[in-house]
């Protein structure tokens, strides 16, 4: 990751003490406007969208366990006014280039009685949205108990919300609710609103370290007050009274497909600090996974045991013949066996099943071309893990592992520390000792150059840019509830994702089945309720720079047309273009593949899904290059496609297109389309 100097421009335009008490910060095209106050007395503040409030006054500040508050006795002292316009580049990602342009308004609130300064508030203004944090100096203020920052959101009587909620047994994998914007109670974030005048809103945040992460809590109707993930003596966050905390974001636009296109949260976070991450690759792999969760294996060791030299060695060799960089490997070590979901404590991360043998399938990997990708499941017991932990990177070094899925399956609420008087303690996979065991992994991992793909983790908030080798998270309700979930995922479940979850960054979403009957079709059966063709979409759709073909072989081998678009698709990306789209509806997105390896950087794919509606979609080919000729490989929903008894009935053919011309995606109920546009 480099910065492109010479486009760069950072100017100081202003700093002065302020006689007035309103200041505001402008986006560059002038659309958002963000103002903060001191006039009604406690500081708010508020922001307009094309000269209309979307967020009336709303307070800002702390309380603290043994400081006094920060709320209602400041005043506005100072400001400070800069702007910025650069550009810089992800190692890999869903585009290589990314500009930062925005207008920065610096507020220095002081207490009105001590004069002392109470915090900073730094605001960033860009034509996609706000982001805004809270810059604190007082050694005393060490223990927050609340932060008060809130968003008040006009007309909330009249606006729709879609929303998972915050501070449940289940972490983030919850099915979307839609409903009108007063009943989202508790949240978690990316949440997303539109107004009703169809401006689309998704509040979030950006670089969470070393703090706990923001839940909304709605208090009166459309009155959302930060609600900080506590640890479990209750304190919401702890420091030395020198802190700064994640910007809170705003993302804002006038239709559906602006927030896929926005850029906000990587733009809020620090450049790369890994250095040379050259390592880092992106990729795609097959797993012995998908087998444990609808009963073909078991993680534990016996008769049906899936982790095996054999089997791993069958999987490499199916990887390499079909173009893959690694296989996945769930049960290989010590402690998978009797209620592995509550025995955490008796995982070993460095010794195997006596039927894996993991020197003899790493020589395996190495001779057929793919690599063993490794897993590290903690049940939620991080003190067992953190003790093991260097050992564990140490031995997948030794052994060309590059990539490891980490694993904290447990309730929320139920994290198990051991404290430093070796007792107990009961902590939140988003609070912020979970957000700083994260990060703790994700940097120790890059020291032995490995990449981590976090399962049942914290939020994404744009730290891939920071630590790049954080190549993906899961963070919602994936595919295996697809297996076992009762009920499984609805078919509008990845049209939701795409404007919620995946605002937030990649999701390992685990894409690729191809036997929908496993349990038998219908309407009532956990299977996943999509078409073939939808299937395929989503490798474009939801954006991972690691995608799974999560199927059996045996099930890509009785589907090798079909099979050839995963073959195909890239998982890094030059540009990509949300086309067309309603949250919840459906989704076009297309995507320019990056000059990697075996490709060229000249091909560019389509995915476009639909929830339970059968559409039709006229799109234009104008993404494509002028006067260049593509064969366009389309694999689209057959005439008599639906989800719950016909999911198969898919066409493929190729046709001769350009940038001038249009295609009519017909996407059956729950169904989808994947095309690949080759250069010619």
């Amino acid at each position: 990751m480099r910065l492109l100097t010479s486009l760069s421009l950072t100017v100081s335009l202003l700093s002065c003490t302020a006689f007035a008490t309103v200041h505001s910060v402008s986006s560059p095209n002038n659309n958002i406007v963000f103002s903060i106050s001191d006039e009604q007395g406690p500081p708010t503040y508020s922001v307009s969208f094309n000269n209309k409030k979307i967020i009336n006054d709303s307070k800002l500040g702390f309380d603290f366990q043994h400081h006094p508050a920060m709320r209602s006795n400041l005043a506005i002292a100072k400001h400070n006014k800069n702007r910025a316009h650069h550009q810089w580049q992800q190692p890999w990602g869903e585009a290589r280039t990314i500009t930062d342009h925005h207008n920065e308004l610096s507020v220095v609130l002081k207490d009105k009685t001590t004069q002392d300064i109470a915090y900073i508030l730094r605001v960033r203004a860009f034509d996609d949205g706000i982001g805004f944090r809270y810059e604190v100096n007082k050694p005393n203020a060490r223990y927050i108990t609340r932060e008060l920052t809130e968003f008040n959101f006009t007309d909330a009587h009249n606006s729709t919300a879609w929303w998972i909620p915050a501070r449940g047994w289940n972490r983030y994998e919850y099915t979307y609710n839609t409903t009108t914007l007063p009943k989202a109670s508790h949240v978690h974030t990316p949440f997303t609103l539109r107004n009703a005048d169809g401006v689309h809103v998704s509040v979030h945040e950006a670089a969470l370290i070393d703090y706990a992460a923001m839940t909304l809590n709605q208090r009166r109707p459309g009155t959302f007050v930060a609600d900080l993930t506590p640890w479990s003596d209750g304190v919401a966050v702890k420091t030395n009274g020198q802190f700064k905390t994640p910007w809170r974001t705003i993302q804002i636009s006038n239709s559906a497909t602006g927030l896929l296109n926005s850029h906000l949260i990587l733009n809020l976070n620090e450049p790369n600090k890994l250095g040379d991450v050259s390592w880092v690759k992106p990729g795609k792999y097959l797993g012995i996974w998908w087998g444990m969760h609808i009963g073909k294996n078991t993680w534990g060791s016996g008769a049906k045991h899936g982790a095996t030299t054999q089997n791993t060695k069958a999987y490499l060799t199916f990887a390499a013949e079909h173009g893959f960089d690694g296989v996945l490997v769930e049960g290989w070590n010590l402690g998978w066996d009797g209620d592995w979901f509550s025995n955490g404590d008796v995982f070993s991360f460095t010794k195997a099943y006596d039927d894996f043998d993991i020197n003899a399938i790493a020589e395996h990997g190495q001779k057929v071309g793919a690599r063993l990708i490794g897993h590290h499941e903690t049940s939620g017991s991080v003190s067992n893990y953190r003790t093991q932990m260097e050992a564990a990177f140490k031995l997948y070094q030794q052994t060309g592992v590059h990539q490891v899925k980490t694993g904290y399956v447990a309730d929320g609420g139920n994290i198990k520390r051991i404290d430093e008087r070796g007792n107990a303690r009961f902590e939140w996979h988003d609070g912020q000792f979970m957000v700083n065991e994260y990060l703790a992994n994700v940097t120790l991992a890059a020291k032995y150059k490995i990449s981590i793909n976090t399962h049942e983790p914290i939020k994404d908030t744009g730290l891939r840019r920071t630590y790049p080798n954080w190549l993906a998270r899961e963070g919602a309700r994936g595919q295996e509830f697809n297996a076992w979930g009762t009920p499984p995922n609805p078919p509008e479940h990845t049209t939701l994702l795409a404007y919620t979850r995946m605002l937030a960054g990649p999701m390992d979403f685990t894409p690729g089945i191809f036997d929908m009957s496993f349990n038998g079709l219908g309407e009532n059966t956990n299977r996943p309720q999509t078409t073939l063709a939808k299937q395929l979409a989503l490798y474009v759709v939801l954006y991972s720079p690691i995608q799974m073909a999560a199927d059996l072989p045996v099930n890509y081998l009785a589907k090798p047309d079909a099979f050839q678009f995963i073959k195909d698709v890239p998982t890094d990306w030059e540009q990509s273009i949300a086309l067309a789209g309603e949250v919840g509806d459906y989704v076009v997105f297309a995507r320019q593949e990056r000059k990697r390896g075996n490709y060229s950087g000249n091909d560019w794919y389509l995915g476009a899904i639909t929830d339970e509606q059968a559409r039709t979609h006229t799109v234009k080919l104008n993404f494509l290059s002028e006067n260049t000729q593509y064969e366009a490989h389309i694999y689209q929903d057959g005439k008599q496609a639906e989800w719950k008894n016909n999911p198969y009935d898919i066409q493929i053919n190729k046709q001769i297109v350009t940038a001038k011309d249009t295609l009519t995606l017909t996407l059956a109920p729950s169904g989808g389309t994947a095309i690949r546009f080759k250069a010619l």
